[in-house]
């Protein structure tokens, strides 16, 4: 099964490694599953792989993974799906983990939409779990017609006015990929102050981006069909502003969800685990932003590496004979 064509499938599955989250994490662990001679399958609630890659920053450039100087979020989850693909893992994509039962032979987990799995192990890779955007609310009725969270194309919005609503890196990301596309993008922002990067910042000032602070969006008007002006409201005055895309960057809540529930030892939202990435329940392992160590620090290059460490220590306690060092890929033929 490939990570565009994933189908609802209602027969049990079987592999050795159940990956709960299809992000960067998660789609290394698939690899490296199969670099172990482990099968594997991937579930996750979104309905292409990449989790908030995909979903919220895709053509956000990424500089903190190793070997790439930079590298579109879009690209590196491309490069990602296709280093999986050589060991050909089942991707279960646009449903819900949602029980956990130990059994004698491994682990049975269900899938919301009545899915079984049997595996061997599991390997939680949710990054912060469901997350949920926080809403506008002068964009009730909107979503959809202009008014958007995330950004999957940037050219579905070329020669559009653009209001950017936020005052953190998200806001300042879409208004830096957007402004080369975009007929002008303008940034409003509730608080004098931003919580982005000062870099962020620093290179949408240098773009001549238009930033509105201490004001809010008060009313946003079009027709039956698309968002066509914004009035936002500052100290001075209400102001109207033409628009024909509305980013809503406010930031989102994140639930663990069913995972909350599977009796694992928990840090307010994370998984604790050991340095061999296990949870306190056997044959369960975690690895990327959700787990919570002393001394962890949340960046995709550091998941890659706690997935490995998971998926080696896997397959010795599936298999006791195997070795936990599996030897260097350069070595295979």
């Amino acid at each position: 099964m490939t990570a565009d064509a994933a189908t609802q499938e209602q027969d049990p599955v079987e592999v050795d490694v159940l990956i709960v989250g299809a992000g960067p994490t998660g789609l290394y662990a698939a690899y490296y599953a199969g670099f172990r001679g482990l099968s594997s399958a991937l579930v996750d609630s979104l309905p292409e792989p990449g989790g908030q890659v995909t979903a919220m920053y895709p053509e956000k450039r990424i500089f903190d993974v190793a070997g790439f100087p930079e590298v579109r979020g879009r690209d590196l989850i491309a490069g990602l799906v296709e280093q999986a693909a050589y060991y050909e893992p089942r991707y279960l994509l646009g449903r819900y983990a949602t029980g956990l039962t130990e059994r004698e032979e491994g682990l049975l987990v269900e899938l919301g939409d009545g899915t079984t799995v049997h595996a061997g192990a599991m390997l939680i890779t949710a990054g912060i779990g469901e997350f949920t955007p926080r809403p506008l609310p002068a964009a009730d009725g909107w979503l959809d017609r202009g008014v958007v969270h995330f950004i999957p194309e940037l050219d579905d919005h070329s020669g559009h006015d653009v209001v950017v609503v936020g005052g953190g890196d998200s806001a300042f990301d879409w208004a830096l990929a957007l402004h080369p596309v975009a007929n002008s993008v303008t940034l409003v922002h509730r608080r004098a102050r931003f919580r982005a990067q000062e870099g962020l910042v620093r290179e949408v000032e240098r773009l001549g981006v238009p930033m509105i602070t201490e004001a809010e969006v008060a009313e946003i008007r079009g027709d039956q069909y698309r968002v066509r002006e914004v009035d936002v409201e500052t100290a001075q005055g209400r102001r109207t502003l033409p628009a024909q895309t509305v980013v809503a960057a406010l930031g989102f809540t994140a639930d663990l969800g069913p995972i909350e529930h599977w009796g694992l030892e928990l840090d307010k939202r994370s998984i604790v685990v050991d340095t061999t990435m296990r949870t306190a329940r056997q044959r369960v392992y975690a690895a990327g932003d959700i787990v919570s160590y002393p001394g962890k620090v949340k960046l995709i290059s550091t998941g890659f590496g706690e997935a490995a460490t998971a998926v080696n220590n896997i397959a010795v306690e599936l298999d006791p004979r195997a070795r936990l060092f599996p030897g260097h890929s350069t070595n295979l033929g």
